[in-house]
């Protein structure tokens, strides 16, 4: 067995939390169903809602209207959707396996952190709450708009991170946006097929695709670097 095996490093797992850590995608189906009876529009299925999901959402809308949103729509739609959301995220339990998951890399001196565009002041009760807040050597949430996706708050997560390095850092999520954010601070990334994007939406991302956590964490060892 050669020196390079023998040695060779653990990988840092950047976690996403909505729809990967925190099976939520039927709280999001609901509230963004909510929102679209506001302004009358037809209702979508959770299979619909995966094919189509993107980032920036009103992208998304573009999509499921056939035209980008106006403002005015916009600002109706994010706000019945968080009321709605949020309303329902404190009933959704983790994903399986994932306290138990977590819980053992840190038993094996393995190290995590989380990177959400979850508003901060309401991601850290949640961790709390589900008693996996201190599984984490940081956590970051949105502290401001987060319409334009993860790359930019991926990479002052990394900073901020000491003793860190992209090439051995594996970011694990639910969507397209988490391997852009990945690819962006030169991390690689494992998505899961358990929230929001289809396995076929995934795909087009270019990463490993899963559908279990466990296999998320065996997969982000192998291609750790």
């Amino acid at each position: 067995m050669g020196l390079g095996h023998t040695h060779r490093r653990s990988a840092h797992i950047v976690w996403d939390w909505n729809g990967t850590l925190l099976h939520d995608i039927h709280a999001v189906i609901d509230a963004t169903n909510a929102a679209f009876a506001e302004l009358g529009h037809p209702s979508i299925t959770l299979e619909r809602y995966r094919e189509l999901y993107c980032v920036p959402v009103p992208r998304f809308y573009e999509r499921l209207m056939g035209r980008l949103p106006s403002e005015e729509e916009w600002e109706v739609m994010d706000e019945t959707f968080h009321r709605h959301y949020w309303r329902q995220a404190r009933h959704a339990g983790l994903a399986e396996g994932a306290a138990e998951l977590l819980a053992g890399r840190v038993a094996d001196g393995r190290t995590q952190s989380l990177c959400s565009l979850a508003p901060h002041d309401r991601l850290v009760p949640l961790l709390r709450t589900h008693g996996i807040d201190g599984h984490f050597v940081r956590v970051d949430g949105a502290r401001g708009p987060t319409g334009r996706g993860k790359a930019e708050q991926m990479a002052r997560h990394l900073l901020s991170l000491d003793g860190v390095e992209a090439e051995h850092t594996v970011v694990i999520g639910d969507a397209v946006d988490d391997a852009l954010a990945a690819g962006h601070v030169g991390a690689r990334a494992v998505l899961y097929t358990g929230g929001s994007h289809s396995r076929r939406s995934l795909e087009s991302a270019g990463v490993p695709v899963v559908d279990t956590l466990a296999e998320a964490v065996e997969t982000a060892e192998r291609i750790a670097g």
